[in-house]
């Protein structure tokens, strides 16, 4: 945290000066008491209440004015903000290996679950797109705010819905940027801030050459992260005769680090919920330093609205 007026808080002084004053007050009470000899009337005319009773409005009274002291000191600190016209695309991998049961219930319905999860988790003004790859790639959700659409797209998600078989990642990164490249009319000229995030089991069977289609994405500054799900027992069941398709993060690697994006490693449900949340929590955003100030004068206020309460509620009067 930093400040724009920092000599301002020389003025904590004089609440530090006021809190002495009190305590003084109150050990200066507590002799006096002791002075009067007629305890009964003592107790008639000033009967004991509970002493932090006393001192709760006081408190309050001098945290309020620590607080507006700290909120005219006018502190600044980093904070995240959307970035405007922020495009996220999903490219989930719907080839035959992601029928894998080594994630319950399989790695596919594992995957269309936590991109709900991590689309609903994104700011509503983001435009999210989705991409189903496997021997090809097909761009089913152009990037919009729309997240009805999004998750209708997302529940079409299935084995074969691209029609041929494989897994082409160099294929899925080019529609993802082809996507982001045609969100609107100035996405030409301007491109909007993008990312792509990629979900996948195995390594590059077919379509584009993944490392051309991250060359392509380093020009368009669009970063890919990647996220590499399965185990290394996975397999699949056809006509009775169990397939090894073992998750193979390899080319995914290679991805995100030509990309500047980040690669991940989920074997379960769990696991992939978390690589969701920790990718969202970056993805789309920019920081920026704001004035927080606001922040301390508001809580001051409340304080304030405490030690009046506390005033008025025990002693019938305010501070």
């Amino acid at each position: 945290m930093n400040w724009q007026s920092p000599a301002r808080l020389l003025l904590l002084l004089g609440v530090a000066a006021l809190a002495a004053g009190y305590l003084l007050a109150q050990r200066r009470r507590s002799r006096y008491a002791v002075r009067f000899t007629n305890l009964r009337l003592l107790d008639r005319v000033a009967p004991q209440r509970p002493a932090w009773r006393r001192h709760v409005p006081a408190g309050l009274f001098l945290a309020m004015l620590a607080l507006l002291v700290v909120g005219f000191a006018r502190p600044t600190a980093e904070v995240r903000v959307p970035r405007e016209r922020a495009t996220v695309m999903v490219a989930v991998d719907v080839s035959t290996s992601m029928l894998a049961t080594d994630v319950e219930p399989d790695r596919l319905t594992a995957a269309k679950e936590a991109a709900r999860t991590f689309v609903d988790g994104l700011p509503d003004e983001f435009n999210v797109g989705l991409v189903a790859f496997a021997g090809s790639a097909a761009v089913l959700v152009p990037p919009s705010t729309d997240r009805g659409a999004l998750h209708d797209g997302i529940d079409r998600l299935a084995e074969g819905i691209t029609g041929v078989q494989g897994t082409a990642i160099g294929e899925a990164i080019s529609a993802s940027l082809g996507a982001v490249k045609s969100l609107d009319e100035k996405a030409a000229e301007q491109p909007p801030p993008a990312r792509v995030i990629l979900l996948s089991d195995g390594a590059n069977t077919s379509g584009a050459d993944p490392m051309e289609a991250a060359s392509a994405a380093v020009a368009a500054k669009v970063p890919v992260h990647t996220i590499s799900f399965g185990t290394p027992g996975g397999f699949v069941d056809r006509g009775g005769r169990p397939i090894q398709v073992p998750v193979d993060g390899q080319t995914l690697r290679a991805v995100a680090d030509e990309t500047g994006g980040g690669f991940h490693e989920a074997g379960s449900s769990a696991e992939l919920r978390d690589v969701y949340e920790d990718i969202g929590s970056s993805v789309g955003y920019r920081k920026e330093r704001q004035d927080i100030s606001a922040r301390f004068i508001g809580l001051g206020l409340v304080f304030a609205m405490g030690a009046a309460a506390g005033s008025m509620r025990w002693f019938s009067r305010l501070p």
